[in-house]
């Protein structure tokens, strides 16, 4: 890539009102990823098992054999995690929006009808839970349809977005523009806001996600070591962008794996965030779909 290629600017200076529904000061997205069955293993075929995520490292296992803790770690998420957080959700009318591995779908039937009943929109997060930046242009593409055409299979929904494990290749932009279904991604961590690109001599809206505000930090060796330090650190952001927000609101992310944050001493954390949501007056939760039409209908320029 060269560097011209990228963007260090943004909206600089000249950061535009977002005009949220309600005069809201901060927009608020809560994500729940759907990962688990799409995950690296021998089982699927692949050489390695799983070693990103978890509440233990991977990677320790021969080629082909199988990690039964690692996958007895995102079983529990499956199982147990994703209800737990769900109910919670729904219990405070909380929108949210699910990232879902299509391949998740055909392995948890239970959830794929609940997502499929459920009024919360998908954006997809690729076939399997794999790194797209290892992919041939090839595989890419047809692993972005794959895995379009099988959420929408399977629950009569249409992915209206699209986010990659951790980080896209140089094609995946093209590729997902070149397929037509989607309204946005989320394959950027530049700013706090949505924004236009041009690809394809197209324009095409990215909606950034965050990895900060999110329960990934809780397997890192410097991360969150509880609940407590979660909910600070996300309240922290809330407070800081809900001052901003008088005159340039803004979007913030919650990120949430239900084998991570499904945890009891750490889900916790969610329903004090929730709470301290609901003390304040002018935030908009909602769905990323929702994002992304208003953005689309007051900022296509």
């Amino acid at each position: 890539m060269k560097t011209s290629e990228r963007n260090f600017i943004g909206y600089g200076q000249n950061v535009p009102n977002p005009n949220w529904p309600k005069k809201a000061r901060l927009a608020i997205n809560f994500v729940i990823n759907v990962e688990e069955g799409s995950e690296y293993s021998p089982l699927l075929g692949d050489e390695k098992s799983e070693s990103g995520l978890s509440e233990v490292p991977g990677g320790r296992h021969k080629k082909n054999q199988r990690d039964l803790a690692i996958e007895s770690i995102y079983e529990y998420g499956s199982r147990v995690g994703f209800w737990r957080i769900t109910r919670l959700l729904e219990n405070y009318n909380m929108p949210y929006t699910f990232f879902v591995c299509a391949l998740t779908l055909l392995q948890n039937k239970e959830i794929c009808s609940y997502i499929k009943n459920s009024s919360n929109d998908i954006c997809c997060h690729g076939y399997r839970w794999e790194e797209h930046y290892r992919l041939n242009k090839i595989k890419e593409k047809n692993q972005i349809k794959k895995a379009f055409d099988l959420i929408f299979k399977l629950t009569n929904k249409k992915a209206k977005g699209w986010y990659c494990r951790y980080a896209p290749s140089e094609n995946t932009r093209n590729l997902l523009v070149e397929n037509g279904n989607f309204l946005y991604d989320s394959d950027s961590y530049n700013d706090e806001l949505p924004y236009w690109v041009k690809v394809k001599k197209k324009k095409h809206l990215i909606i950034p996600y965050s990895l900060d505000t999110n329960d990934v930090h809780f397997k890192l060796p410097s991360g969150f070591s509880g609940a407590t330090q979660f909910y600070e650190y996300v309240c922290d952001s809330i407070n800081y962008l809900y001052k901003e927000g008088i005159h340039q609101p803004k979007l913030l992310n919650i990120g949430l794996h239900p084998r991570l944050i499904g945890r009891p001493g750490r889900v916790v954390a969610i329903e004090k965030i929730i709470q301290h949501i609901n003390s304040l007056k002018k935030i908009w939760v909602c769905r990323r779909e929702d994002i992304a039409n208003h953005w689309i209908n007051n900022f296509y320029e």
